[in-house]
Formats: structure tokens, C-alpha cells, sequence
């Protein structure tokens, strides 16, 4: 394995590749859906089918086209090790800080409350991830089962 897939481990314990931001498949999707809806004038069988009783949701139409729109941008062309991801990521931080090259190689990961912002998306699978990354090492771990 390069050293480019293995810059792809987070300090987090997940893994840049797994991430739809970094691969850019759904901000493409959304893109070419977005583009095809256009081009099919669907903002007008939108209005048409929203006054029936059975089709009123369309008349969100504009707010799912402007959530694909924001789909779109949602990007990550950087790993987090080379900025990528949040801005501001306490987690990055407190590893360079530690001169550690993730959570992993600290005694305190498993009760870190820097990690705790990541459950509400990724439940337990960044914890699940360290554990493996510590007993395997980072090229075990991508070469290996990866939760997300």
C-alpha cells in the first residue's frame, strides 16, 4: 500500500476513502440529477402534480432542488491529514499537539470527549476503527474491515 491510502486514516480512526465527501460520488450524482431535472423543465410537472391530493409534497420541489444544490458542494478534496474535513477538527489538533499520528496512540482515546461529536453520524464506528487501528496497525485497518 502507498503512503497516499495510508494518509487517508483519520486521526479519528475512519478512513478518507469511505467518506462521501472525499470520493465526490453523491455531489456528482446530485449534479447530473440536478442537470437532467433542468432539462426536463421538472420544476413545471412539479407545480402541476402539486395541486393534486395525492402529490402535494411537490410543492417542496425548489427545497430538494436547493438540497441537491448544497449536496453538490459538499466536497472534501483533502484528506484530513492534509486539512481536509472540518476547518476547526479539535481531534487533528489534539493529535499534532500530542506529536501522535492518531487517537490510536493515545492512552485515553476510548473515553476522549473530543470524539464524541463524531457518534451522532458515525455512532460507535470511529471507536471501533481505533481499536482495530491499535491492535493492527493503519495498513491492516484499510486493507481490512472498515466501519463508517
Amino acid at each position: 500500500m502507498d503512503d497516499h491510502a495510508l494518509e487517508t486514516v483519520t486521526f479519528c480512526g475512519l478512513c478518507c476513502m469511505d467518506c462521501h465527501a472525499y470520493n465526490g460520488k453523491i455531489a456528482d450524482l446530485a449534479r447530473d440529477l440536478r442537470k437532467e431535472l433542468r432539462s426536463a423543465h421538472y420544476e413545471k410537472f412539479a407545480e402541476a402534480l402539486s395541486a393534486l391530493p395525492f402529490a402535494r409534497a411537490f410543492e417542496h420541489y425548489q427545497d430538494c432542488y436547493e438540497q441537491l444544490g448544497l449536496m453538490m458542494k459538499f466536497r472534501c478534496k483533502k484528506g484530513c491529514r492534509s486539512g481536509g474535513g472540518p476547518p476547526h477538527c479539535t481531534i487533528r489538533r489534539c493529535c499534532r499537539e500530542k506529536g501522535l499520528r492518531g487517537c490510536w496512540e493515545c492512552e485515553e482515546y476510548e473515553t476522549c470527549p473530543h470524539l464524541n461529536f463524531l457518534t451522532s453520524g458515525h455512532g460507535d464506528a470511529h471507536r471501533k476503527n481505533l481499536s482495530i487501528i491499535k491492535k493492527k496497525g493503519p495498513l491492516e485497518f484499510l486493507n481490512g474491515k472498515r466501519h463508517w
